[in-house]
């Protein structure tokens, strides 16, 4: 049977009163996690493409026997990108006892719903795709992430548009909630250490696309460039919009963005967008584990895509294994958390995760990249023109 997005998306959500019945989702033959994240709404493409990374590594595994002869499994719950949802699939987890941890979560207000309850009865919250500081709180001893924060996001923007390109005149559209107001308070520091503050700025609501008033308080300003951070389908309303009123400031987008929908969603509009990025090219097969992704996300789906959400899921997959695999034949929720604890360096032949005492975070690479004329990608070389 040909497994889609949007197959496994319907079946994620058939699933949703139903979770294993094992202790701490732990058999002889499987061990299953829970994700919880936007599979339906206006964020679901990221939903899903976590979870499609991730299954793409669990199933690579699996096709290896799994892990000491487990086979690795995954519950997809929605929560629609809203706290409150989240925190409901969260505690229904938690009480459920039937997943060993938490994978894949997507987005700042709602890990910040969520990220305190799973810590507080000690549940494994691993690769969360958000850069928020909070989950980088060293105290934070079940929380491992993959990807670089946020602030390192906004302080490449920066450096880039500030220090390469000469622009001082920076405005920023961010959505109204945890979320938006980590990114401003990065862009501000950026900048603030370069002397500068934004020239102007506007706010819209999450899981929303009102971003006309934004516009048009950003607009008289007349920046230079606009730095943004947001989900993808309200910034490609912001972009539309600007487009129709030739207005045409460079537009910088955060990872967290969903560069592939956002790409698909501008279409012509799309030309010259920049997003930062926090993992390896997903075309560049050069890099062995690249490779490897490939191969997996074939075998998962003959139709998928690569691109960096599904990278993420990825290598977020990859690491939950390696815990895993540390952890032993004699599993339980507390092995693997103790297995988690000591990985220093994580190989993945081309990509290293490096983990050590007060650093949950893996990676630290950030990088530029820019949506071509057909709605590809490619690299902005360091000192690259706009």
């Amino acid at each position: 049977m040909k497994i889609t997005i949007r197959s496994l998306a319907l079946l994620a959500l058939a699933a949703l009163p139903r979770f294993a019945t094992a202790g701490e989702g732990i058999t002889e033959t499987e061990v299953t996690f829970a994700q919880v994240a936007a599979m339906e709404g206006p964020a679901r493409q990221l939903g899903q493409g976590m979870r499609q990374g991730i299954l793409a590594a669990f199933e690579e595994a699996n096709a290896k026997g799994g892990v000491h002869g487990r086979k690795v499994q995954l519950e997809s719950l929605d929560d629609g990108y809203e706290p409150e949802q989240s925190v409901a699939r969260v505690r229904a987890v938690i009480d459920g006892n039937g997943h060993i941890g938490l994978i894949g979560a997507v987005g700042t207000p709602t890990s910040a719903a969520t990220q305190p309850i799973a810590t507080e009865v000690g549940m494994p919250f691993v690769g969360p795709f958000t850069g928020a500081g909070f989950l980088r709180d060293p105290a934070l001893t079940n929380v491992y992430n993959v990807r670089a924060s946020y602030f390192a996001e906004t302080e490449a923007w920066i450096k880039y548009l500030v220090d390469q390109l000469g622009m001082s005149s920076i405005a920023l559209l961010y959505q109204d909630d945890g979320f938006g107001r980590v990114g401003l308070d990065g862009v501000t520091a950026a900048l603030s250490k370069r002397g500068l503050t934004l020239v102007a700025q506007g706010t819209y609501t999450r899981n929303t696309t009102a971003v006309k008033k934004a516009l048009l308080d950003i607009r008289g300003a007349k920046p230079d460039a606009v730095v943004m951070v947001g989900a993808y389908k309200p910034v490609a309303e912001f972009i539309h919009l600007s487009r129709k009123l030739n207005f045409n400031p460079v537009f910088v987008n955060i990872s967290f963005v969903g560069s592939e929908a956002l790409a698909r969603e501008l279409g012509p509009d799309g030309e010259g967008v920049i997003v930062s990025q926090v993992v390896p090219f997903p075309w560049d097969e050069t890099i062995p584990v690249v490779a490897e992704y490939h191969k997996a996300m074939t075998a998962l789906d003959p139709e998928a895509h690569p691109g960096f959400v599904t990278l993420e899921g990825y290598l977020a997959g990859r690491l939950a294994l390696a815990a895993l695999d540390a952890a032993g034949p004699k599993l339980t929720r507390q092995r693997f958390l103790t297995a988690l604890a000591g990985i220093r360096t994580l190989e993945l032949d081309g990509v290293t995760m490096v983990f050590g005492p007060g650093d949950n975070q893996g990676m630290d690479e950030v990088f530029l990249t820019r949506i071509t004329k057909d709605g590809a990608f490619q690299p902005v070389p360091p000192g690259g023109s706009s």
